[in-house]
């Protein structure tokens, strides 16, 4: 199993429309267009970006090796230490999904772009650019402590990844 993470000090995210003919593609889309949101609508600070493919080897009979590997599932998650997002924006993107409980059966959720921006402090003039594509946050915690700071954490999934380098 193949494991490649990266990390940054910070990220941004921007609204997401991959596929209008989606809900949550015209809910996205609504919103872009309605509130000019085109730029950044959040960030995220210590983003680390886990990309996981599970290669699966393929063995013929009688063989003691595989033939060859066959690739597998692809999985892009990562967690961010903090999350500065509009809520009021979210709320919105949610719809009916932001009552508790949602009047309907379904609901449309968010989902973003998060653009990550990797630098050497040795040259730079140089940078390198993890971008994800349909990010969608799956679980969000406050930890509190007694005699410290409450600091939240942000975990999420992506739907595919592009590296880019300047």
């Amino acid at each position: 199993m193949a494991n490649d993470v990266f990390r940054a000090i910070d990220a941004v995210l921007v609204l997401g429309v991959e596929d209008t003919s989606t809900p949550e593609g015209q809910a996205a889309d609504a919103m872009v267009s309605q509130y000019d949101l085109s730029n950044v609508v959040g960030r995220l600070t210590n983003v680390a970006i886990s990309v996981t493919s599970d290669v699966q080897p393929f063995y013929e009979i009688g063989s003691r090796y595989p033939t060859h590997l066959r690739p597998g599932v692809v999985r892009v998650t990562g967690t961010a230490e903090r999350a500065h997002v509009n809520g009021a924006l979210v709320r919105l993107m949610l719809g009916e999904g932001a009552t508790s409980p949602p009047s309907g059966p379904s609901f449309v959720q968010p989902s973003f772009n998060l653009i990550s921006t990797l630098r050497d402090p040795n040259h730079p003039t140089q940078s390198t650019k993890v971008t994800l594509f349909g990010v969608k946050f799956d679980s969000w915690a406050y930890a509190i402590p007694s005699d410290s700071f409450v600091m939240e954490s942000v975990g999420f999934q992506a739907m595919r990844v592009a590296y880019e380098e300047t």
